[in-house]
């Protein structure tokens, strides 16, 4: 089914919170069905000591690269050396011209070929140098419109990032500190990486996501299959995370998209962001906490001033635990 609803201006984050660990934290119990309200904070108390939290380690890249009329948005790395891009109307759409073979000439005296489309918005395409460290230099992070003015690539990093390759943020992770960590690891929780290098979403609606990089380490399958015969929980932060463990490889390319009709069998739990309305994410989300529950959840998101988007509050879902079934 289908998630649909409108989402206010007033709910949308313009910028960066002062504090990353002071954003609001609604959770989503679907053995209770209970919605309670918190600050990120109190994250610690709310998880069980034995639990496994799963976080994205890919760092972003200043992905955006502006022209005069036209910005080219660095998605997703190929083999080969080819990289998806989108190519957007400054501050709007997706541009749809272009062809195959047409040459862009970049600022830095860099050129983007067009191979083919990929996608009706995304092109394969050839840059003529290395394009991560291309990015460092001309790029700027990618942002839309609900964000007021550009911010520094810092503000688009997680305290996990390590790995660059993300077009847009891993946002579920964003407001972690150090401190938290810590507190989490105290409390005997366990946390542990992916990568999953995130491409670029699609503002439009109903696009289902691509497929994308992704590599699970053998440390975190094993502290994956240890939690899970110790009866805790597997907690993903972010649907990348998800996309990753629900995968049966430890690294490649994923397609997998969670939902009802092909749940999750290894997470337990997922903390995200808002999602836009009919976004395939809240399939995932459905997946998780059920239907009926995420649709009360963000009607009382909306209720309660949550705010979406990357910079935006977050959302624990928590689902029903293997050991209650």
């Amino acid at each position: 089914m289908s998630i649909d609803f409108a989402l206010p201006s007033v709910n949308e984050a313009h910028r960066p919170p002062e504090a990353r660990d002071s954003v609001k934290l609604m959770v989503s119990d679907r053995r209770t069905g209970a919605i309670t309200h918190h600050t990120f904070t109190d994250l610690p108390e709310l998880l069980d000591p034995g639990d496994l939290v799963v976080v994205n380690n890919s760092r972003t890249l200043p992905a955006a690269v502006k022209l005069d009329r036209l910005w080219v948005h660095f998605s997703t790395e190929l083999p080969w050396g080819e990289w998806l891009v989108e190519l957007r109307c400054p501050g709007g759409t997706t541009y749809k011209g272009g062809a195959p073979g047409e040459w862009l000439p970049l600022p830095g005296g860099a050129t983007l070929r067009l191979v083919e489309r990929f996608t009706p918005r995304l092109w394969k395409a050839r840059l003529d140098t290395d394009v991560i460290g291309y990015l460092q230099r001309h790029g700027t992070p990618i942002r839309y419109s609900y964000v007021d003015r550009d911010w520094p690539i810092d503000d688009y990093q997680t305290v996990f990032g390590r790995i660059p390759g993300s077009a847009e943020m891993p946002s579920a992770g964003r407001p972690f500190t150090t401190r938290l960590v810590t507190d989490l690891v105290a409390r005997g929780i366990t946390i542990a990486p992916v990568t999953l290098h995130t491409g670029v979403a699609s503002p439009e609606k109903d696009e289902p996501p691509y497929a994308e990089r992704f590599d699970v380490p053998a440390a975190t399958r094993r502290l994956v299959a240890m939690t899970r015969e110790n009866g805790g929980r597997v907690i993903a932060v972010g649907t990348t995370v998800v996309r990753a463990l629900e995968t049966a490889h430890d690294e490649g390319w994923t397609s997998r998209i969670v939902s009802p009709e092909h749940p999750p069998e290894v997470v337990d739990g997922l903390l995200t962001g808002l999602h836009e309305p009919r976004s395939t994410h809240l399939m995932m989300l459905s997946a998780i906490g059920g239907a009926d529950l995420v649709m009360k959840s963000y009607e009382a998101a909306l209720d309660n001033g949550y705010l979406w988007h990357e910079f935006g509050d977050v959302h624990l879902i928590l689902g029903t635990h293997r050991i209650d079934t």
